[in-house]
């Protein structure tokens, strides 16, 4: 199987393709049960392993082992990867995509941020000049064979958002990324102007961009939808009002009844991600990764 064709061949294909983000192994084995692509979030995965805010923390190697993690154990889903700005240097984003497509990543994101850089949904953002960003994607798509490209902007005035799209555009990426869209109307300009390139869009819960159905998205032309943030701001919501409950009841577990998760429930979860459980075909291809 080549990773990168499959994503591309679904992206090309109706409707909109949902990647879901995920910060873990756990949180990944929950989200594999109900889609076919998993995003893996700069935003989640700073968050969930070293606890603190994605501002350019994250090092590239952990990054690629989380992923050949993820990849053994998901060995039939999509992976799209947040490589923020490619770790600065374009030759670090260089070996960074040589070494997760050996691995079996579908696709990476790469934006055009300065450092320090910040979540797509918040204020206080700066970009680099547009020929340094598209030097520094050139050699990324120079360098990668088959994987998936989703070149991404962060620009927020009106006129650069439209001309770097533009320019993305015209580039070998397989897709544009304008994140933090403020608007309907701001989905249907940047579709004008990016022509038949595909188009994706990221939803965050709290951030700039409107909560927007899978289907509308499909009518407003959109290809790829990725959600950041929904199984890290639900663990963290769940967790938070488990630890209430748990100190309220003074150290009283709650009784597990019937659709409540205890150890027969997890360790179901956990054991589908072992490699002798997965089926011989998808075996093989995760063997040959290695």
């Amino acid at each position: 199987m080549n990773y990168g064709d499959e994503l591309r061949r679904e992206i090309l294909s109706n409707g909109v393709t949902p990647l879901i983000g995920v910060f873990d192994m756990f949180s990944a084995s929950v989200a594999a049960q109900h889609y076919n692509g998993l995003f893996v979030s700069g935003f989640g995965f700073a968050a969930s392993y070293y606890g603190l805010p994605d501002i350019g923390f994250i090092a590239w190697p952990d990054m690629v082992a989380f992923v050949q993690r993820l990849r053994l154990a998901f060995p039939g889903k999509h992976l799209l990867v947040d490589i923020d700005d490619g770790y600065v240097d374009p030759e670090v984003a260089c070996h960074v995509i040589e070494q997760l497509e050996l691995i079996g990543a579908s696709g990476v994101i790469l934006e055009d941020q300065q450092r320090p850089r910040r979540c797509g949904h918040v204020d206080g953002k700066r970009i680099l000049p547009l020929p340094e960003y598209l030097e520094k994607l050139d050699m990324v798509l120079s360098t990668r064979k088959d994987l998936v490209v989703v070149a991404r902007t962060d620009a927020s005035d009106e006129e650069e958002i439209l001309a770097r799209a533009k320019a993305l555009a015209e580039t070998e990426a397989d897709v544009v990324l304008v994140d933090g869209v403020r608007s309907i109307d701001w989905i249907h300009r940047v579709r004008a102007v990016i022509g038949d390139k595909p188009l994706l869009f990221n939803q965050i819960a709290g951030g700039k961009s409107p909560r927007v159905s899978l289907p509308e998205l499909a009518d407003l032309g959109v290809n790829v939808a990725i959600y950041s943030t929904p199984c890290l701001f639900a663990a963290q919501s769940a967790m938070d009002e488990a630890l209430q409950r748990l100190k309220g009841n003074e150290g009283r577990l709650p009784e597990v009844t019937a659709g409540s998760i205890g150890v027969k429930e997890s360790l179901a979860l956990l054991e589908r991600n072992i490699s002798r459980n997965h089926p011989k075909l998808e075996r093989e291809l995760a063997d040959a990764l290695v």
